[in-house]
């Protein structure tokens, strides 16, 4: 269950209109690693969690304070675009293709969203369930979200530099250092995890079963030995189960393969042909 605080986490009000800031905005609010994403992510990986109370605790108040951050995000977009130019909104209502190259400005704010914000990033395209990833295992999305927050930040610096309103700064630097304590908290979630049950995911699957002889082998597979300078090349594997090695080059381990001819009634290339 959830509940709704009429108040913003935080402020979310620009000195001045910026239609074109407020198009940059929808990546971090709609893209691959926006705040959606990673509301939902949490959320469902919150809810499939079982037997583990702090973890499914902790996925699902960071999930909570992410939609409190699509709120905000969403609130500054739509008043990046409250008393812009008449003018921007009349180009894109009517030439949207010319008004979105040359203005900078998404024209569905004017056509479909009525000066609110989308679910879109910052070049239209929509938000895709398919950027979450949620997959039962805890160390695994836990690693999973380490990723979105660190490239989310990254992207809300780089935003951060791009303007010169204070007010959107303002609210920035609060995402920016949320997004610094979420990167921590998914460390330390990780490490927690990696010294209960190892680095490896899954760590249950008994490494019996594998093919030992290549499963802390590095394969060099580029132009000159270059790679062979890393740590992943040599001395113990971090896993503690073995010692890195550097393979250069090798030749094939399987096979040519040769394909049965298809049904004829799906009419591929007959065999004779060559």
């Amino acid at each position: 269950m959830f509940f709704h605080i009429k108040e913003l986490q935080y402020e979310a009000k620009p000195d001045r209109p910026d239609p074109v800031f407020a198009t940059k905005l929808q990546e971090i609010l709609g893209g691959q690693f926006g705040e959606i994403t990673v509301a939902v992510q949490y959320l469902f990986q919150g809810w499939a969690t079982r037997k583990h109370d702090k973890y499914r605790d902790l996925l699902m108040d960071t999930g909570t304070e992410e939609l409190a951050h699509i709120e905000m995000l969403a609130t500054m977009i739509a008043r990046l675009l409250e008393n812009a130019p008449v003018t921007a909104q009349e180009e894109a209502a009517q030439n949207p293709v010319l008004a979105a190259i040359m203005g900078g400005m998404n024209p569905q704010y004017a056509i479909v969203s009525g000066l609110g914000a989308l679910p879109v990033n910052s070049v239209g395209v929509p938000w895709n369930g398919g950027y979450t990833i949620a997959s039962g295992n805890l160390l695994a999305d836990f690693r999973a979200n380490l990723t979105a927050e660190s490239q989310g930040r990254l992207q809300a610096v780089r935003l951060y530099e791009q303007t010169n309103d204070r007010g959107v700064k303002d609210m920035l630097s609060f995402l920016i250092a949320r997004d610094r304590m979420h990167q921590n908290q998914w460390l330390a979630a990780i490490k927690e995890l990696e010294a209960q049950e190892g680095v490896i995911v899954p760590s249950t699957f008994p490494f019996e079963k594998e093919k030992k002889e290549v499963s802390h082998t590095f394969i060099a597979l580029s132009e000159g030995e270059e790679s062979s300078k890393g740590r992943w090349a040599k001395g113990p594997s971090i896993d503690s189960l073995s010692q890195f090695k550097y393979l250069s080059m090798p030749g094939a381990w399987g096979n040519k393969p040769v394909l049965s001819p298809a049904p004829p009634s799906l009419h591929n290339t007959p065999p004779s042909v060559k």
